[in-house]
């Protein structure tokens, strides 16, 4: 099994998750490009104590497009892959200090 640091990178913060985290009981994480649903699932289960993952969502992200005003060239942000992870037992605390 890999390092579960390895594989989830961060939580994304936003509206529309900490929205999901209070009533779904769903919570997002950027993970690593190459992480699948199982190992994603391991992860989440072995980083945070009495949790039980029911479902693991994904979903790749196409960098955007970006120009530089100064000397008018065009670059590409760099594309991620996101987790939505639904737990049927315990909650994480992501948001607290």
């Amino acid at each position: 099994m890999k390092d579960p640091h390895d594989v989830i990178i961060r939580p994304v913060v936003s509206e529309k998750s900490f929205v999901a985290a209070e009533e779904l009981n769903a919570y997002t994480f950027e993970v690593a490009a190459a992480a699948s649903k199982p190992e994603i699932g391991d992860a989440v289960e072995a980083m945070f104590d009495g949790v039980k993952v029911a479902r693991v969502n994904t979903l790749n992200r196409k960098g955007k497009r970006v120009r530089n005003r100064k000397n008018n060239t065009f670059s590409t942000r760099q594309t991620t892959k996101r987790a939505i992870v639904t737990l049927s037992e315990g909650e994480i605390d992501l948001y607290s200090n």
